[in-house]
């Protein structure tokens, strides 16, 4: 969708896929066996794609989900990691108590753009005590410097690169 959510950016939306069963079926698949064999005890999800996806992909696995929300829309104590977006800035934000120290944990997303907002959650894990073991995406903007913002310690997955 051009110019959404500002003049200038073209936006990449997932919504269609995750209305097809088999298409939502064969993303959900492909994300779970990537990460299966690292034995991940959550799968996190960022807002809002994220949480559908990821999710998905902890239920698959038989694991726990930990949500990583915008800023002020969890209702417990938190952590908080301010980024750069390629139209402004945003914070996100985790329960202090969202996991044990230690416990492997995967990230998933729908996109990867910029690298902001997953390397910002990637640290809110860390900082709350996981061990980021994975990231994965549905799709990757290759044109931009996304990738390059990731931690070099984790491998990135990505289904599909534009």
């Amino acid at each position: 969708m051009p110019d959404f959510p500002k003049p200038g950016i073209m936006f990449k939306d997932l919504t269609t896929l995750l209305s097809n069963a088999e298409a939502f079926a064969y993303v959900i698949d492909i994300l779970s066996e990537k990460y299966r064999s690292l034995e991940p005890a959550y799968v996190a999800g960022i807002e809002a794609r994220g949480f559908i996806l990821g999710a998905a992909v902890a239920y698959k696995l038989g694991i726990g989900f930990i949500p990583i929300r915008k800023k002020g829309k969890l209702p417990y104590k938190v952590e908080r990691q301010t980024y750069d977006l390629e139209y402004g800035t945003d914070s996100v934000e985790v329960h202090v108590d969202a996991v044990e120290r230690g416990a492997k944990v995967v990230l998933i997303d729908d996109l990867l753009a910029t690298g902001g907002t997953a390397s910002a959650a990637c640290q809110l894990l860390r900082t709350v005590g996981a061990d980021v073991v994975g990231l994965g995406f549905v799709t990757e903007l290759g044109f931009l410097p996304g990738r390059q913002r990731l931690p070099k310690d984790v491998e990135a997955f990505s289904m599909l690169t534009f």
